[in-house]
């Protein structure tokens, strides 16, 4: 098996805006056990829909050498994502092989959670995964069960949070997408639900990914009125940033019970400071979760490419972007082509 190259202490590549390359969001999966009505809606997600061959997909012997021409490139933070990663088989052996790599101080997983057993848990602890971030949208079962649209039940994923925090797997986030007409009563439901446990929840602005969920900008709760929601029942005061490019603006109870944020993508855009790049299931990376379309480095790694070559394909996609979709969202760009979340990964 090829030797994965040892991360080189170099400058981190930067973009045409100067944004440092430190996030990678790497799909296993195009695939996903829920059909949410945001992300993978039923009528576009149907028994027919053609999902990608196993031939397509990276190994993850494949996942490891890019993940490590990443660092090589400045990455330190790695995140599991889908569709659902937890429907992949031996997620917990790439978690293993993630692990070993020098350079990464964080290597975390978003799930549904409603696959996220004990077992499971306690496995990708074992093989060094860091902490979950969970998907959860609402705390009773009629709206969930709506909005999941698998009839997974909200119980289900309470256990899996449970599963999580008893191997280990914390401090556990939940993410949260709130889209009016359908549930924006969750939002003080969510936040008096987790607070004071240690988890916090992230309330995230409906945003217009793809085109399968219809989106429409009337049916965004903008971040302000989520905040206000909470601060009118528990008082909060904002927290400064922890790091440059944290997407979630953060608050704190006053009381000392924990906190909330708001990822406002739409009202507030944060394109200024993203380091993020995405990597799909079948080797195509994204500089932005808005894109029209990627660059295959799959071509690349099965081409014979030494790390070298890699390690600098990488960085050349990366000194090349100049992405800021968000910044500059409006009618017309809403309507471009982009590629589907499930496709790349939150």
């Amino acid at each position: 098996m090829r030797r994965l190259m040892t991360p080189m202490l170099q400058l981190p590549v930067v973009d045409t805006r100067a944004r440092p390359l430190r996030d990678l969001r790497i799909s296993v999966t195009d695939r996903c056990n829920f059909r949410c009505t945001y992300c993978m809606p039923r009528e576009a997600f149907g028994p027919d829909h053609a999902f990608l061959p196993r031939a397509e997909i990276l190994t993850f012997e494949e996942i490891t050498r890019l993940t490590s021409a990443f660092v090589a490139n400045g990455v330190t933070k790695v995140r599991l994502t889908g569709g659902e990663p937890l429907v992949r088989r031996d997620l917990d052996r790439l978690v293993g092989m993630l692990a070993a790599l020098p350079g990464i101080a964080d290597l975390t997983l978003t799930t549904n959670a409603s696959l996220l057993t004990d077992a499971r848990a306690a496995a990708l602890a074992a093989a060094g995964l860091h902490r979950v971030t969970v998907s959860l949208d609402a705390l009773d079962d009629a709206t969930f069960l709506r909005m999941n649209d698998a009839g997974v039940p909200v119980q289900r994923v309470l256990d899996g949070i449970a599963a999580a925090e008893a191997a280990g797997l914390g401090p556990v986030k939940v993410n949260a997408v709130i889209r009016r007409g359908v549930n924006e009563h969750a939002i003080v439901d969510l936040a008096g639900h987790f607070r004071g446990s240690g988890t916090s929840v992230r309330f995230i602005e409906y945003m217009d990914v793809g085109h399968s969920n219809g989106w429409r900008l009337d049916e965004v709760v903008p971040a302000a009125e989520v905040v206000a929601a909470i601060h009118a029942r528990w008082p909060l005061e904002p927290i400064d940033p922890a790091y440059r490019g944290e997407v979630a603006r953060r608050y704190r109870y006053t009381d000392g019970a924990g906190e909330v944020g708001v990822i406002a993508s739409v009202t507030q855009p944060f394109c200024g400071d993203c380091t993020r790049m995405r990597l799909s299931a079948d080797g195509r990376c994204f500089t932005c979760l808005f894109a029209t379309e990627g660059h295959d480095l799959r071509a690349v790694v099965r081409g014979g490419a030494t790390d070298e070559e890699l390690r600098d394909a990488i960085a050349s996609v990366w000194r090349r972007r100049e992405d800021r979709y968000s910044e500059l969202r409006s009618d017309a760009t809403v309507d471009l082509p982009k590629v589907e979340m499930s496709y790349i990964g939150g």
